[in-house]
């Protein structure tokens, strides 16, 4: 198992980051060895959601980092497939490939703000098939040259071709998020993993046992989830629930990870939004006690 951490990493009240410090503080979350750093697409501010994720559009902010670090992976928690064409999630996303050498994992979600379905004239009641589609088209036009395509979503008929491709043949890797409203066994032939939801424990254990019985014939593919931590300045404190997550020291955060890899899950994605601390001396902590119970894989 390995460990990120969500933009922005501060904590904050409402959905009012300040974004400052993020490329010192990213900087860091590489050379303390945590193996990604994972961006939101949110397209429109919705108060009642209470999160705007990093605030600025996902591919601008992942080249403004990708610049400015070097070997730590890049990754999207989510970007909405519904909402974008696919053609103009490929081209920002091979791009990002590219010039990060190799960096990027893409998690793809079908949306669940209904204020953004209306303002994009995209009927709600369709995300599900518009996501299916959506991510068939991707696949075909970032693993295919001159592909012939005739899709809802647009007609590609062998005369034009997405450039650049990905820098690996086998495709920029892709985690359905959530359901999706889509069923197991589809996410499973279609994605290179799953990035779900926290949940106690022994829920987990049977969504992740679940996975792994509908991906038994496609070899492995890893089980995500975000984690939200209000980490203690007392290592010894129990844990309070939280929103998504646990108030706690980092004693019972460690035992609580090391629970959450006993049941199989793959990587767990940190966010420090209702912290009482300093976000800063938190991804210290971490980096120094815990992080290295988890180390990244090889480039």
């Amino acid at each position: 198992m390995t460990l990120g951490v969500f933009f922005p990493i501060e904590a904050f009240q409402r959905d009012e980051p300040t974004m400052k410090n993020q490329v010192q503080l990213a900087q860091r979350a590489e050379a303390l060895g945590y193996s990604a750093l994972w961006v939101r697409d949110v397209p429109l501010r919705d108060p009642s959601f209470g999160d705007v994720g990093q605030i600025y559009d996902p591919w601008v902010w992942l080249s403004y980092i990708l610049a400015q670090t070097k070997s730590i992976s890049l990754a999207t928690g989510s970007i909405i497939f519904t909402l974008h064409h696919p053609i103009d999630i490929a081209k920002p996303a091979c791009s990002v490939d590219q010039l990060s050498g190799g960096r990027l994992v893409i998690g793809a979600a079908a949306g669940d703000r209904p204020v953004e379905y209306p303002a994009y004239n995209i009927p709600i009641e369709h995300r599900d098939k518009i996501f299916r589609e959506s991510i068939k088209f991707f696949r075909e036009i970032t693993l295919k040259s001159y592909p012939v395509l005739d899709s809802p979503l647009g007609k590609l008929l062998g005369r034009g071709d997405l450039i650049p491709k990905p820098t690996s043949k086998k495709g920029i890797p892709l985690l359905v998020t959530g359901r999706a409203r889509q069923t197991i066994e589809w996410i499973a032939e279609h994605g290179d993993g799953w990035l779900y939801y926290p949940q106690p424990v022994a829920q987990q254990r049977l969504v992740v046992d679940e996975w792994r019985n509908a991906t038994r014939t496609f070899g492995f593919k890893p089980f995500a989830q975000s984690l939200y931590v209000d980490l203690s300045d007392d290592p010894d404190e129990g844990p309070s629930p939280i929103h998504l997550g646990y108030s706690c020291g980092r004693k019972y955060l460690l035992k609580h990870l090391q629970l959450l890899q006993e049941i199989g899950v793959n990587h767990v994605i940190l966010n420090f939004k209702y912290g009482r601390r300093n976000a800063a001396e938190v991804l210290e902590e971490i980096g120094e006690y815990i992080v290295p119970r988890f180390p990244k894989h090889p480039a």
